[in-house]
């Protein structure tokens, strides 16, 4: 370990890594760097497949080839996991809320990166389009929160911690104190969802986009037949095939034509009756100018919606629309093509981009904050290839934003070992942004004239709102 690692926090339990592709194999270095105590031999892998072997074999640690299933979890795991001990839950395929309830009945410390279900929770056809949803995988999460406090558990459960949801959450925190101390909004020091919800009002913010486009390209290019992504295949898959979600804020005037609301819960968000793989958003970013993203569904889109809501009494006076709005990397794009082509069923082939992508691309991922006083201000991380493979092995641009937001989220967690079930808008956004700055490039800060009615109606008529520029009608590709 170098003497340039700084150790952010020790930790004397061991490690359970379940699942080990691309985030599993990219944060491990990160983790033996920054976590004090913990070493090769206290970590096991869970894994389904070989995947990652090289890497495990690398740092010497130990593999568990053995797929976890609703039948088999917890007779693998006992064994495994003990009061005091971690586990870090980066799988497709299974059940977010088992192995939460599991590590709450062990006294366990526990991190994931988006909410997983057991297979065929995403696509199974005998459940509605809003059941299939990460709302309703959210509203079950938060009725566990409910239980697991009654019953006195108390360890920590971090949910959806990546670069998003997670490090986007971060990212907005930061962008709204930025905001409010160029418009010359006293914003003091935030205190709970309730301060910055009021915050958030105060300026004026209408629209959250989390807005990134990725510049990576491979020299092999992809083949006929082939998914080709910077990240998991599964996990792009898995969430493409769900219904597009967006937090619906109440500056919002029309419900779109085959918008959908929810009959249960908060209803913070809403959902399409069409896959986010296969609906479009106009969106910014300070390197790639105005594109067009896919709405793909994501947990930080509904708990931002929820976070920053202001009530009064039972009624909402206040709600941001937030949502996804991702271009992902060329090969990305015609993967997605060629998937929805075959009426969304995986094609047979699958590729991670790692050692092919060729210099000079980039993940810029950030927030789109906008309607406010100054338009639109979007901040976050440009990330090279070229960077993100000297600061970290077995990582490229988009992985590294993940994987230390991981660690970060880790960090967290092991200084903060009782408090429950958390999304990220409730932890503290400065650690974490702490532990992340020094893996994320160039991290900016821009704001921009443009909104989604830029050069529109060139060409052709449409109907716009042009009295509110940041109506989702407007942000929409129809």
């Amino acid at each position: 370990m170098s003497a340039q690692h700084k150790i952010h926090v020790a930790f004397g339990g061991r490690l359970i890594m379940v699942g080990f592709g691309s985030i599993g194999q990219g944060v491990l270095p990160l983790i033996l760097r920054h976590l004090g105590g913990l070493t090769a031999d206290k970590i096991t892998v869970v894994t389904a497949d070989d995947a990652g072997r090289q890497c495990a074999d690398a740092y010497g640690v130990r593999v568990l080839k053995q797929p976890l299933t609703e039948a088999n979890f917890e007779s693998v795991l006992t064994p495994l996991v003990r009061a005091g001990d971690f586990v870090l839950n980066l799988s497709v395929d299974v059940s977010s809320l088992a192995l939460i309830e599991f590590c709450a009945g062990r006294d366990a410390l526990y991190l994931d990166t988006c909410l997983e279900p057991w297979p065929g929770g995403y696509t199974d056809p005998s459940k509605s389009p809003s059941q299939r949803s990460n709302y309703a995988l959210r509203e079950a999460a938060l009725a566990l929160r409910q239980r697991l406090c009654e019953r006195g558990a108390q360890a920590t459960a971090v949910l959806t911690h990546g670069a998003n949801p997670g490090l986007v959450q971060h990212f907005l925190k930061q962008a709204l104190l930025n905001i409010a101390a160029d418009v010359g909004v006293d914003a003091g020091t935030p205190q709970g969802r309730h301060e910055w919800a009021r915050l958030a009002q105060r300026l004026g913010v209408k629209v959250v986009h989390v807005a990134e486009r990725d510049t990576q390209v491979p020299n092999v290019p992809k083949r006929v037949g082939e998914f080709v992504n910077t990240w998991s295949v599964d996990g792009f898959v898995s969430e493409g095939c769900q219904p597009a979600e967006l937090g619906w804020g109440s500056h919002e005037r029309t419900l779109p034509p085959d918008g959908r609301q929810h009959d249960f819960g908060e209803g913070a968000a809403i959902y399409l009756m069409q896959p986010g793989a296969a609906t479009r958003v106009r969106t910014w970013t300070p390197k790639a100018g105005h594109f067009h993203g896919f709405l793909i569904t994501h947990g930080e889109a509904i708990s931002i919606a929820d976070y920053y809501t202001v009530k009064e009494g039972d009624r909402v006076v206040y709600r941001p629309t937030a949502h996804y709005a991702y271009h992902p990397s060329d090969s990305a794009v015609l993967s997605v093509h060629e998937f929805a082509g075959r009426n969304w069923q995986m094609q047979d082939a699958k590729r991670i981009l790692m050692s092919e992508i060729v210099s000079g691309g980039i993940d810029e991922l950030g927030v789109l904050v906008a309607g406010h006083a100054k338009n639109a201000y979007w901040y976050g991380s440009q990330l090279s290839i070229d960077e993100a493979r000297q600061l970290a092995p077995f990582n490229n641009a988009t992985s590294l934003q993940v994987t230390v937001a991981v660690l970060s989220g880790m960090v967290w967690a092991i200084e903060h070992p009782k408090a429950g079930m958390v999304e990220p808008d409730e932890m503290d956004f400065q650690r974490n942004l702490e532990i992340c700055l020094p893996y994320l490039g160039t991290v900016v800060g821009a704001y921009t004239d443009w909104n989604p009615l830029h050069e529109r109606q060139r060409l052709f008529p449409e109907a716009l709102d042009v009295s509110d520029p940041w109506q989702f009608k407007n942000v929409r590709v129809l």
